[in-house]
């Protein structure tokens, strides 16, 4: 067996690469719950001294925290006065809880993936699924709260005007319903921009919905929205002019019977608003950073899910628009078109 040392080596420092990461994860997420960015967050220059008691921290453990954040490039250091600055950019992922980029909690779903890594193991040696309320619980507020942030940045301004005739019917009063709701952040922001119409939120998820209900109570929406523990397939049908499946679809055992469902529950000229993660119909085309993460997060979170419902599909993260039109129009929908495309999210407006 020959080895070629580049090749060697290239792949060394990728795996270093995928570990030094993790560690740091750790640290983002430590700084992120003690307030460490947003004490530097606008402050300028700072030592580990004055940090630690903007922060009420620790210097020692500060200045080391500081030095690996300048290490992995998420803070500036400044040699000639031994100080240490968040930038605007670093303060947009690291610092700003709005931030359509902001991306600490998203080391809760991690977190919660290590808690479960014997669960995982266990179902891929055996085939057995993993229910969504199996999991540990960081799960679901990692999962609400890094998802929150992009539907702020897009749903509302970018979203639902790319879906033909909706944007109207809720500005005159429609029905909707968000199906696979989770925290309600998704359903919230259709309320708060659109209260002439009314909204529906249906997860199978207990402990969830009572978060949706408590969210909704905080917004100051709770008299426009309902949410109900119910399944993807048996939620009243109202005639919705609008249905969402908000990252959910790909997750569910029988998408084909959520499809099917919608299109009994939906008004006559309604529209089904698909939100998936971002895939390429093959899987040589989703290699990189964002391909990693969602076949990673499948594998342990959104297979397993729908295994658990010993399900006819199992889409995955990366089920991509072809497999995902195939299941639509098997479940009786004529037209499937990508409406918007980002980075991290496919938007398909499905009708009859």
């Amino acid at each position: 067996m020959t080895i070629d040392q580049s090749k060697l080596d290239a792949l060394v420092g990728t795996a270093l690469g995928d570990i030094a990461g993790a560690y740091g994860g750790v640290m983002i997420s430590i700084g992120n719950k003690l307030g460490l960015y947003r004490a530097m967050a606008g402050a300028g220059p700072l030592s580990a001294a004055e940090l630690a008691r903007r922060a009420g921290c620790a210097e020692r453990y500060v200045r080391e925290w500081l030095n690996a954040q300048v290490a992995g490039g998420y803070v500036t250091y400044h040699p000639a006065s031994q100080t240490y600055e968040l930038t605007p950019e670093q303060a947009m992922v690291l610092a700003d809880e709005d931030s359509p980029v902001f991306f600490p909690n998203a080391w809760h779903v991690v977190a919660s993936l290590w808690a479960d890594e014997h669960k995982t193991a266990d179902a891929i040696r055996t085939g057995r699924g993993i229910g969504w309320g199996e999991h540990d619980h960081r799960l679901y507020c990692g999962v609400a709260a890094f998802f929150r942030n992009g539907y702020v940045a897009s749903l509302v301004p970018q979203w639902l005007p790319a879906l033909d005739g909706v944007v109207p019917k809720l500005e005159a009063g429609a029905k909707v319903a968000d199906i696979g709701c989770g925290f309600g952040h998704s359903t919230i922001l259709m309320a708060q921009a659109y209260p002439q119409s009314h909204f529906w939120g249906f997860d199978v998820h207990a402990e969830s919905i009572r978060a949706a209900r408590r969210n909704a109570e905080q917004a100051g929406v709770a008299d426009r929205i309902t949410f109900e523990v119910a399944k993807a397939n048996d939620y009243p049908a109202r005639g919705y002019d609008l249905i969402c499946f908000f990252d959910s679809l790909h997750d569910m055992g029988h998408p084909d019977k959520a499809l099917r469902h919608a299109g009994t529950a939906l008004a006559p000229d309604g529209n089904v608003m698909l939100i998936e993660p971002f895939a390429n119909d093959r899987v040589e085309d989703n290699v990189g950073p964002v391909g990693q993460l969602y076949y990673s997060a499948s594998t342990a979170l959104c297979c397993a899910h729908a295994i658990s419902e010993q399900g006819d599909y199992v889409l995955g993260a990366q089920a991509g628009e072809e497999r995902l039109a195939q299941v639509a129009r098997a479940s009786g929908f004529a037209s499937v078109r990508r409406a918007f495309t980002s980075p991290f999210n496919m938007i398909l407006d499905v009708r009859r």
